[in-house]
């Protein structure tokens, strides 16, 4: 079952299966290196965001973007 990245353990690699929302929004996260089949790990929490692993890449995305990230 797919679950929303933003409720992922920190430390436990996931992939991601799909990416929701609007166009702009698809393709801001997929420029950031978050498509489909990608691995991603969640590194830590901070103040209501994210510390993401993605490729060789840590990005920083707020719980409701994050959300959208189904893995």
């Amino acid at each position: 079952p797919m679950m929303p990245l933003s409720l992922a353990r920190p430390g436990e690699p996931g992939t991601i299966r799909r990416v929701a929302g609007r166009d702009e929004t698809r393709r801001r996260l997929a420029e950031l290196g978050f498509v489909a089949e990608s691995t991603v790990t969640v590194v830590s929490r901070l103040a209501g965001s994210l510390i993401l692993q993605v490729k060789d890449s840590r990005v920083a995305l707020d719980r409701d973007l994050a959300g959208r990230i189904l893995v």
